[in-house]
């Protein structure tokens, strides 16, 4: 199943491009306290104190969870994940997500990623969206902090 593409793309200031819809909504702007209580959702309790300490290894335990809760070993996880890599770089070209995304797109398309899979959304793989969107943000973090406009520790960008 391929990558959906609305046609419109967002450029950001290194030269990385994504689809963008408004039509989307940003599910950064949810209370994320709150809706993972309500939802009872560990990913997104990781993904919150992600966004309160900015570390990585809550990332990594969204992943896990995230694996535990779909069935998947993360040896499966990896190469579901290889493959929406393959995907991208059909749509966007090799390594584009390298040249700088702000982490609060990764965390916006991927907590939608995530309400898709748990609401059975099968239009795109979103269960592998998910874990692409969560290892980019590491990755990015790691390599390019100055993306950081999502934690409490990160900087505005502006986006």
């Amino acid at each position: 199943m391929a990558i959906l593409d609305s046609g419109n793309r967002r450029e950001f200031e290194g030269g990385a491009v994504r689809d963008i819809d408004d039509s989307k909504g940003n599910t950064t702007l949810l209370p994320l306290d709150e809706v993972a209580e309500f939802m009872d959702c560990g990913e997104l309790y990781h993904i919150r104190n992600f966004k309160e300490n900015a570390d990585i290894d809550e990332l990594y335990e969204a992943i896990r969870v995230f694996n535990i809760n779909h069935g998947w070993s993360d040896a499966e996880s990896m190469l579901e994940l290889s493959r929406h890599f393959a995907e991208g770089m059909k749509k966007y070209g090799k390594d584009n997500w390298k040249k700088g995304i702000p982490i609060s797109s990764y965390m916006d398309s991927g907590i939608r990623h995530y309400l898709k899979v748990k609401a059975g959304w099968t239009d795109e793989n979103h269960d592998r969206a998910f874990v692409w969107n969560m290892m980019c943000a590491i990755w990015t973090m790691n390599n390019k902090p100055e993306l950081d406009d999502f934690t409490e520790k990160g900087v505005d960008l502006g986006v």
